[in-house]
């Protein structure tokens, strides 16, 4: 079992920016502190990053786009890449711990999850990369026109707390595969890993001046998506904060790639495999305390199968345990905050005045002195037009609503503000095509939930996104084409 002995081996760590391959401080001297979500004690201080250090980290920036790493060959740069991976993997037990320091989550799933994953961005785009090509057409004896591909120049790199190094490298390795430079911006609630993460970066051959971070609040965002020498702004978070972002990039043009915020549909139909589907409604309600854009919170049930399912999911959501991220035996972690747990149980204030009725949970953990723990909580009674059946939670905590035809509950479905992603599970192969077609989502898994294949889209449409990220699509945002004509 993981103890506080497990814990003792990683030291959290103060968090500095790190500017053209160094740790630098605030000139203003200013910090905040870093608490840890899960025992409410201080990990360690922040500087506070102003507009000073993102003129410094992009001037920086943009000087290290020519010289070596703009010369730099094509397998070179993917060798270097790669190598980020494998040091990931070497320091894969310090960056869990401080994973989950930061986050509250438990210590398992940050090594299976946000470490393992984070280190296959990297080895999957230091291979990508190099098998790409451009288009080339021939028109007739006239001549041929082909396309070249270069560095969009700075990128700013916005990141949020959920799962922050995997977000973090899901955008990193990309933008360093098509040459460009960046400025990170982590979230101020979990600073640890991206600040191990920009060394890591140097210590696989990066050169100075390429990847560089600054701390801080939105005030830093803000410098960073307005500046004038900044060429594109990639953010993950909550919609109403990509809508700022979007607003100060306007003025210079940037190129934007949002993936924001979702209240997901999980359709159920009475063919579906009942078992199956249920151990992965586990996951897809309760997975990082709910904390995941993607959570299948939003849960439909065709009325046949109804009571059976909710018996059978209440009871499996009684054996999870609510604990120490450290322990092994522990299924749901710590909210990342006192806000954010303060969010999630004003929710279940609200349901409770909607007439809710909670099936299990609807509380503060209990038995906890010190830190965040919300139970996980399944509320059924609740129509459509309720604010926790449209509203993004982001905790663990569903509804559970019945249907009776496809007609009526795809109307259901699609009537929200969000469309990221969707879990439809049934037997009936036409029916999965037809139905899953029609939900108005970026993201539409059939019989299972977040599989992902890094070359295939990802993202959101309405208002959870803009553009999409992977493979061919993540080299397209971080890149310019330019087509070339030769007369013959």
């Amino acid at each position: 079992m993981q103890t506080t002995e497990t814990k003792s081996k990683v030291k959290p760590i103060d968090c500095s920016h790190y500017i053209n391959g160094k740790y630098v401080p605030s000139g203003s001297g200013k910090t905040f502190e870093n608490i840890n979500p899960a025992t409410e004690e201080k990990l360690g201080d922040v500087q506070i990053g102003s507009k000073e250090e993102i003129d410094q980290a992009v001037s920086t920036a943009r000087k290290a786009l020519t010289g070596e790493w703009g010369d730099m060959p094509l397998t070179k740069r993917s060798a270097i890449i790669r190598k980020i991976g494998d040091v990931i993997l070497e320091r894969k037990e310090e960056l869990a711990i401080l994973e989950s320091l930061d986050t509250g989550k438990p210590l398992s799933l940050s090594k299976k999850v946000d470490i393992d994953r984070a280190a296959y961005n990297f080895h999957f785009f230091a291979d990508y990369m190099t098998t790409v090509g451009n288009e080339t057409y021939q028109q007739d004896d006239i001549a041929i026109h082909y396309a070249v591909r270069r560095p969009v120049g700075v990128v700013g790199l916005i990141n949020p707390w959920n799962l922050p190094l995997l977000l973090m490298t899901w955008k990193l390795a990309p933008a360093l595969a098509a040459g460009n430079t960046v400025v990170m911006k982590p979230s101020e609630v979990t600073p640890m890993t991206a600040t191990v993460l920009a060394q890591i970066c140097s210590d696989a051959g990066v050169p100075d001046g390429v990847v560089n971070m600054v701390h801080g609040f939105g005030d830093t965002g803000a410098a960073l998506s307005s500046h004038a020498d900044v060429d594109a702004i990639a953010f993950t978070g909550e919609t109403i904060t990509g809508s700022a972002i979007m607003e100060s990039a306007a003025p210079t043009l940037k190129k934007v790639s949002f993936e924001l915020g979702g209240k997901n549909p999980n359709i159920i139909f009475a063919d579906a495999d009942l078992d199956d589907t249920i151990e992965t409604t586990m996951r897809s309600s309760f997975m990082n305390q709910g904390e995941v854009c993607f959570c299948g919170s939003r849960i439909y049930v065709e009325r046949a199968i109804y009571d059976e399912f909710l018996e059978r999911f209440v009871a499996e959501t009684k054996k999870l345990k609510v604990g120490d991220p450290f322990k092994d035996d522990t299924n749901i972690g710590a909210l990342v905050s006192e806000e954010h747990y303060n969010k999630v149980l004003s929710y279940l204030d609200i349901a409770k005045e909607e007439g809710g009725n909670f099936l299990i949970g609807g509380t503060a953990s209990k038995g906890f002195e010190k830190g965040f723990f919300v139970d996980p909580t399944i509320i059924t009674g609740l129509g459509p037009d309720s604010r926790c059946v449209r509203e993004e939670i982001f905790g663990p905590v569903v509804t559970v609503i019945p249907f009776d035809t496809e007609e009526e509950v795809l109307e259901q479905v699609n009537d929200t503000n969000y469309g990221l992603g969707a879990s439809v599970w049934t037997s009936d192969i036409k029916r999965a095509h037809r139905f899953g077609g029609k939900i108005e989502a970026g993201m539409v898994w059939i019989n299972t939930w977040f599989l992902r294949d890094l070359r295939t889209p990802f993202g959101g449409m309405k208002h959870s996104g803009i553009g999409r990220e992977g493979g061919a699509h993540s080299l397209d945002f971080y890149s310019e084409l330019s087509n070339i004509t030769v007369k013959l």
